[in-house]
């Protein structure tokens, strides 16, 4: 494991030198262990080419020592040492210093910055998560064995699914079930919807009740070593209306024609464009949801992100979710989404819950 944080601290170091850059903060938990392993929170990375370091406190030092390759450990004294005077005291040779803005609040920053007045300070973003848009086989297993802990609590939960339920029961059985299996915890607040509240993309679970022909749309995901699956699967309560039915072929269908040209060198906004054709043809033009997907990793959300602007080309070793989604107001919504790993051949799926409009 060791070898593996040390090739991506060198490879971060070579972009950080590409930037102009003798040093970069790294700020973000994610890209923190990504780069050593570390888990916790409460933690600054100085990456630099003379030694790395780590900057946490009492609270999570044993656990800093037990898990972070490739950086010296300092404990901060929080009532004695402002964080600030502690990254400066390992800043001394360096002048041009980068800094990853997107996970730092104004107010934090301000106080950081005051220690740092001898240094340039450069806003840098988006270093460490380019490295991470290809995963490696360790990070794939990863994510297979989450996948496949998801599949198999959804497929335990379903059995609990009946008339009289409550969306935040079945939430909570849900989660359960894939911490059971061995989850880190969950991907994200799962999303549990009944009936017409299934045409909010991203509602809370709340105390709706299961009626005979509701919707039912659960979008979830399980975690592994801090990479995380992304499943959403739809259904029907009892028997199908038919424009019910329309509704789930017309998602169907649009995610099925992505999986027909899904390969390394595609453009992300052709496969988004592919998917809106299909449910164009459908009449659901004004209803679909805007982004066919994203990569995901460490971070839910992040690059490649498929929709209508982003330029990329996907490359092997990418991670994405297909998930078409329609959704109307005061009726329901459908929404299928997949994990896919693109491939030298095309692509492999990651989830592998069956899709159906009953289960």
């Amino acid at each position: 494991m060791k070898a593996m944080y040390l090739e991506r601290q060198a490879q971060a170091l070579t972009k950080i030198h590409s930037a102009g850059l003798e040093a970069l903060l790294i700020l973000g938990y994610e890209n923190i262990r990504y780069l050593t392993g570390y888990s916790g929170n409460a933690a600054y990375l100085i990456l630099k080419p003379s030694g790395n370091v780590l900057i946490t406190d009492y609270r999570y030092f044993e656990r800093a020592k037990a898990e972070t390759h490739g950086a010296e450990l300092f404990e901060r004294d929080r009532e004695a040492q402002t964080l600030g005077s502690a990254i400066a005291s390992f800043l001394i040779d360096e002048t041009k210093v980068g800094f990853e803005s997107a996970f730092v609040s104004v107010a934090t920053w301000h106080d950081v910055a005051k220690d740092l007045s001898h240094l340039t300070l450069v806003a840098k973003n988006g270093l460490i998560e380019s490295l991470r848009v290809v995963k490696s086989s360790w990070e794939l297993a990863s994510m297979r064995k989450a996948a496949a802990i998801a599949d198999e609590a959804l497929a335990e939960t379903l059995k609990y699914i009946d008339a009289g339920c409550t969306e935040h029961e079945i939430a909570t059985e849900l989660d359960y079930r894939m911490k059971k299996l061995g989850s880190d915890g969950v991907s994200f607040d799962t999303i549990m919807l009944f009936g017409a509240r299934s045409a909010l993309p991203h509602g809370k679970p709340g105390n709706t009740t299961l009626n005979e022909g509701d919707f039912v749309l659960i979008d979830f995901g399980a975690v592994i070593n801090g990479y995380r699956s992304d499943m959403t699967r739809s259904y029907v309560f009892g028997d199908p209306s038919e424009k019910q039915k329309h509704l789930f072929r017309a998602v169907e269908e649009a995610q099925q024609a992505c999986f027909d040209i899904l390969r390394s060198g595609l453009d992300c906004k052709t496969l988004n464009a592919t998917s809106e054709n299909v449910l164009k043809q459908f009449g659901y033009e004004s209803y679909m949801g805007k982004g066919l997907g994203h990569g995901v990793g460490l971070f839910l959300h992040e690059f490649p992100f498929i929709n209508r602007t982003t330029d990329h080309q996907l490359e092997i070793g990418n991670v994405i979710t297909i998930e078409p989604g329609v959704y109307l107001p005061d009726f329901g919504g459908v929404r299928l989404e997949d994990d896919v790993v693109i491939t030298e051949h095309g692509f492999e799926f990651i989830t592998h819950a069956p899709k159906s409009i009953r289960w």
